[in-house]
Parts: structure tokens; C-alpha cells; sequence
């Protein structure tokens, strides 16, 4: 394939824009066969059911392990950065959420009156580690059917 800027010939950006886009994608199905309502806007979100940027990291690393090596500088740099992305949407931007959920029912109970709050906090901002897991198998699915394809 020949383009000008090149990033339709990288296995490893399309494994992990791929990975990307599909977790997005498959949120809002999920979050139907949950909810029983459609939410569009999932498409752009962060957080929910699979983890993107689970699917993203894993995705590149694992693209890149396929692709450039295992034993490459590449691999050795990406699989940390992967691994702190993953623990920070399962730990600290799950955490923040909670702290949101709270805050909203602090709000709620305080202040039930005429008093409208200008704007609710984003609860669900972070992953559970099903979802950080669901994520992290798309993303190494994702690099090895591209792997089998451009192989």
C-alpha cells in the first residue's frame, strides 16, 4: 500500500487503532444488552465495558512484539508504558469515579431542594478489571489476525 503519510503500511499503529476503535464500538451493544437503552455517546467515552485504552496499549505492544520483536527496544519501552495504562484505568481513574459516585450523592442529599447542580461528575471514568481484561484480549486478537494477514 502506498499513502503519504505512511500509517496504513504500520502494523503496529493499525493493531492498536483497530483495537481502539473496536472497543469503543462494541461499548455501545454491550451497554444495550445492560441497560436496555442505546447511548451513541459511548462511542467517544472513556470507561465501560471493554476497556479501550486496555485494548489500545495491548494492541501496540503486542503488535509490536509480532511485529518488530520480542526482544526488540521497541517492546521494552512499550510493554511498561502499557502496563502503567492499565493499572491507572483499573486503580486510580477507577477510584475517581467512585469518588464522583459519592460526591453526586453528597449533592443529591444535601442539597435536594430548588438547588440544581450545574453539572453531575462523570462517575464512570475508569475500568474493573473485567473490563481492563476484555480489553486486553481484544487488543492481543486484534494484532494477531493482522499479524496472520500481513505475515
Amino acid at each position: 500500500m502506498n499513502n503519504p503519510l505512511g500509517i496504513f503500511d504500520n502494523p503496529v499503529f493499525l493493531s492498536s487503532v483497530i483495537a481502539w476503535a473496536l472497543a469503543q464500538i462494541i461499548k455501545v451493544p454491550a451497554e444495550y444488552f445492560r441497560s436496555k437503552r442505546i447511548n451513541w455517546a459511548l462511542l467517544l467515552s472513556s470507561g465501560g465495558m471493554p476497556s479501550s485504552h486496555s485494548a489500545l496499549m495491548v494492541g501496540a505492544t503486542y503488535g509490536a512484539g509480532l511485529f518488530v520483536g520480542f526482544d526488540s527496544p521497541v517492546f521494552a519501552v512499550i510493554f511498561p508504558i502499557t502496563m502503567i495504562v492499565i493499572y491507572d484505568a483499573t486503580g486510580v481513574r477507577r477510584q475517581a469515579g467512585f469518588h464522583a459516585e459519592k460526591i453526586n450523592l453528597l449533592i443529591r442529599e444535601l442539597l435536594s431542594g430548588d438547588f440544581k447542580a450545574e453539572k453531575k461528575l462523570r462517575e464512570v471514568l475508569g475500568h474493573t478489571p473485567l473490563e481492563a481484561l476484555f480489553g486486553v484480549l481484544l487488543g492481543l486478537a486484534v494484532a494477531q489476525i493482522l499479524w496472520f494477514l500481513w505475515v
